[in-house]
């Protein structure tokens, strides 16, 4: 039995990790990519016909992060655990934003029910605005549901058109 418990202890701190890194994400997408960061995320939310954009240095920063967690976790375990978890986390992102909803990498594939069609959903409707603010949205593995969104993105569209007029 202590050997099951030890086994348990990496795999609850990869999967804490991999919640954090969602909150955090989250959070870094609403407040700085839309935020001072701007100016590298805006690349994301244009038309484009080439494979990089200057958003793709966020991933190489978080990326970097993760480097630095490997090397410290040389010599604290539970470091080295984290360190999995922010790379699992990077994965998962990967998959499911640039493969699934983006399309930049591997096969096209349209989700048709279930979790994978919410989250697809959910950044499409993140990518109706082209602007910094007025976005719904903003996590990248949690989305909620897809009628809260929209009820948000209506009004966020009533509160601009009335701030207009002014």
């Amino acid at each position: 039995m202590p050997m099951l418990f030890d086994a348990m202890i990496p795999a609850f701190i990869v999967i804490f990790t991999i919640v954090i890194m969602e909150c955090i994400a989250t959070a870094v997408h609403k407040y700085i990519m839309h935020g001072w960061g701007w100016g590298w995320h805006k690349s994301h939310h244009e038309q484009h016909d080439h494979v990089f954009e200057k958003n793709d240095l966020f991933a190489l920063a978080f990326s970097a992060l993760a480097i630095v967690l490997f090397i410290i976790g040389m010599y604290n375990w539970v470091i080295w655990w984290i360190a999995i978890g922010v790379t699992a986390y990077g994965a998962i992102y990967f998959l499911m934003h640039d493969v699934l909803v983006h399309r930049r990498w591997g096969p096209v594939y349209l989700p048709r029910k279930g979790y994978l069609k919410r989250i697809y959903q959910a950044h499409r409707l993140h990518h109706v605005k082209n602007t910094r603010t007025g976005c719904v949205s903003f996590g990248f593995i949690y989305a909620k549901p897809i009628d809260k969104l929209l009820k948000n993105l209506r009004i966020e569209r009533k509160g601009h058109r009335s701030t207009r007029r002014r």
